[in-house]
């Protein structure tokens, strides 16, 4: 017998996540951002207007990110992700940063 879900909404898999962790091909060293849920569209990152790691991401990259979850118990993921937007934060709650929004590709 099945039980229908009782949540309103469904969990998502970013709710799961603590940080992501990825380097770029031709930059020496790798970033950790935290995940921030600001949006009801998804999961992005907070990256300072002056942050080198900006002229290396474009809209529509697939990168291979390392995902780190909220219980330390649990392993880190690798998963193919894309970014979706990249977005100045002039009048939000994060001025001189961009918001690089993620989706986990399926």
């Amino acid at each position: 017998m099945e039980t229908a879900e009782k949540r309103a909404e469904s969990r998502t898999r970013k709710d799961q996540y603590y940080s992501v962790e990825f380097s770029i091909q031709g930059v020496e060293f790798s970033y950790q951002f935290k995940i921030w849920d600001v949006s009801a569209k998804g999961m992005c990152v907070l990256v300072k207007e002056d942050s080198d790691i900006l002229s290396h991401l474009k809209v529509g990259d697939v990168i291979n990110m390392k995902y780190y979850q909220d219980d330390s118990y649990r392993p880190a993921e690798y998963l193919k992700t894309e970014i979706r937007h990249i977005t100045k934060d002039d009048t939000g709650r994060f001025p001189d940063n961009y918001l690089v929004g993620l989706a986990i590709c399926a």
